[in-house]
């Protein structure tokens, strides 16, 4: 069996321990569609500034002792007996744990045109 150089196993565990490793990052075409979803679809319950409306903020202040897995399966699959639908249909599993950390982190500003 091969062994792995310790600096490099210490070095690989602190990034996905930092959430800074996600397999399948979206490419950038697709991130643009997603942050334009976020921004229109959850926007019209969240608030089209994400400080909340019918369903809570999303701010990264709101956000902020939430852990991303939890969002993650809260976006793919909603809340039962709350108006947040699942996304399930509309996304996979690593595009949901990037709008996760995306949203932790803030949502990128709408380019000028």
């Amino acid at each position: 069996m091969d062994r792995v150089p310790i600096g490099w196993a210490v070095a690989v565990s602190g990034a996905l321990a930092a959430g800074a490793l996600h397999a399948g990052e979206p490419a950038p075409e697709r991130r643009a569609q997603l942050v334009e979803m976020v921004r229109q679809d959850c926007g019209s319950c969240h608030g089209l500034t994400l400080k909340g409306g019918l369903g809570p903020s999303l701010l990264p202040s709101a956000l902020g002792d939430k852990d991303a897995v939890s969002l993650q399966y809260t976006i793919l699959d909603g809340r039962r007996g709350t108006a947040m639908p699942p996304w399930r249909p509309f996304m996979g599993e690593d595009e949901a744990l990037w709008i996760a950390h995306t949203l932790k982190n803030g949502l990128p500003e709408r380019e000028r045109k």
